[in-house]
């Protein structure tokens, strides 16, 4: 069977915009977000209430948290690259792109499960559809990814390994945020949704990565490669 080439700058542009979409539809749910960005819409649920903070939406918490990362980033490995600061550029236009859905999709009643259901079902497959598309284009994703493969090449670690333990510190941020500001045992943004996707997410995008490899060729459009690799 012959494959049809998909250029790894549309990969990177539906990548993100897909993720936004599942983000959005998740929050929709009210079952949980996903662990990686837990922590940015802790953040945005609480600085938002306070007095003249209204403009602090969940795309800004989650470019401003990401800022922070690739700073981080930086300390660590002791050194700049353009792929930092355009993951940060990503990080940007994501949050934007974020923030305009989440305008265009009216939040649910918490009496319609069946639609909240819907909605939760069709986050993970767009998060997990988006994920497996930024992993086919060399343009640098949001700071949470690079922040992981960095930090494995510096460490020798496998990627997963790493993926794995800073998922789980996303978590126990996420839940220390909400207990401070919410009160203790109160939980936001993490309910059994994030559980089920910490569990499922790695399966599904390795499904979706080799299904996209057995249709597409991945292919560069633009002799850009080389730039971001500095």
């Amino acid at each position: 069977m012959k494959k049809r080439v998909f250029y790894t700058e549309l990969a990177y542009l539906f990548g993100i915009i897909s993720l936004a979409f599942g983000v959005t539809f998740m929050e929709r749910a009210n079952f949980g977000m996903s662990m990686v960005v837990a922590p940015a819409y802790v953040l945005h649920r609480y600085i938002s209430l306070l007095p003249g903070m209204g403009w602090f939406t969940f795309g800004v918490a989650e470019y401003t948290l990401q800022l922070a990362l690739v700073i981080a980033l930086m300390l660590i490995m002791r050194k700049f690259r353009v792929s930092y600061l355009f993951s940060f550029v990503t990080a940007v236009w994501y949050g934007y792109l974020l923030d305009l859905i989440m305008w265009l999709i009216p939040p649910l009643s918490e009496d319609a499960w069946g639609l909240r259901i819907v909605f939760f079902i069709a986050g993970e497959l767009f998060c997990t559809l988006g994920v497996s598309l930024v992993f086919h284009t060399y343009i640098p994703p949001e700071a949470y990814e690079l922040f992981v493969s960095e930090l494995a090449k510096k460490t020798g670690k496998p990627t997963g390994t790493v993926k794995w333990i800073y998922d789980i510190c996303s978590c126990i941020v996420a839940v220390a945020l909400s207990f401070i500001f919410f009160g203790f045992g109160t939980f936001v943004g993490v309910n059994w949704g994030t559980a089920l996707c910490a569990v499922i997410n790695g399966f599904i995008i390795g499904w979706m990565c080799k299904v996209e490899d057995r249709y597409f060729d991945f292919k560069d459009g633009l002799k850009l490669r080389k730039f971001f690799e500095k």
